[in-house]
């Protein structure tokens, strides 16, 4: 418990200075430009192939377990957009993407903590915490929520080539299935989902990288640990939130 209380203090304080008026706007918008680069757009290939992927099994899966003579085949279409959108884009996306975003975010820090630019960094009076982790922090929050969306879309559009390639549905009945008593509230809460999630990716690993100690070990050791609290900390969030907002 004092461990505990101990790591919530110095991150607190972490992003309480974090959140101090930068020295440079100029320099602060470029190194958010080139976050939103490294967490977004290069993590696009591994969100496309996770979530068609995705939506094409749940599809084939949801087929099995519910086409029958008594259940109408359009529900398998309206199954697959609620569990997309409501549990599994959010969810299992951010849990890859803790690992892809939320190791490069803590190795990067820590390799920058041992070689000592950090150190170089608070020399030069600029405000390091500022400087190297909020940039990181805003870039999730923007675009982790943008590759949730993303996600929905082409889970959604895997689910539809899945019935076309193997004839489980028409299209007719899957998009009749897809409209059918469709609550926008579910598009809403995945993405607070999504946002919620990426604070997690993005703060644990910033907040174990900047404070790692040691050398190359301990930064192995500090990235893997984010992933695994981002990960538990993650499902975490999942059920407060779906206890709260559902």
């Amino acid at each position: 418990m004092k461990l505990f209380f101990e790591h919530l203090g110095r991150l607190t304080i972490m992003l309480k200075i974090g959140l101090s008026k930068p020295e440079n706007i100029k320099e602060y918008w470029k190194e958010f430009m080139v976050q939103c680069n490294d967490i977004g757009i290069r993590s696009l290939p591994i969100v496309i192939i996770i979530s068609l992927f995705l939506g094409m099994v749940v599809t084939l899966q949801t087929a099995y377990q519910f086409i029958n003579p008594i259940i109408p085949r359009t529900v398998v279409a309206g199954i697959v957009r609620d569990s997309t959108i409501m549990e599994l884009s959010p969810t299992v996306i951010c849990i890859v993407l803790s690992g892809v975003v939320g190791s490069k975010i803590a190795s990067e820090l820590g390799n920058m903590r041992v070689s000592e630019q950090i150190d170089a960094l608070e020399i030069m009076g600029i405000n390091s915490h500022s400087f190297l982790i909020m940039p990181k922090i805003f870039a999730a929050m923007i675009t982790i929520p943008c590759l949730i969306i993303l996600s929905i879309a082409i889970s959604i559009w895997g689910g539809y080539a899945a019935c076309m390639l193997s004839h489980i549905l028409t299209k007719q009945q899957f998009f009749m299935g897809l409209h059918k008593d469709f609550v926008p509230f579910i598009v809403t809460f995945a993405i607070i989902k999504a946002f919620f999630f990426s604070l997690i990716i993005s703060i644990i690993p910033s907040y174990y990288g900047y404070y790692v100690k040691g050398g190359a070990l301990e930064i192995g050791r500090a990235s893997t640990t984010s992933v695994i609290i981002s990960c538990i900390l993650i499902l975490f969030a999942d059920y407060g939130l779906s206890l709260i907002l559902l």
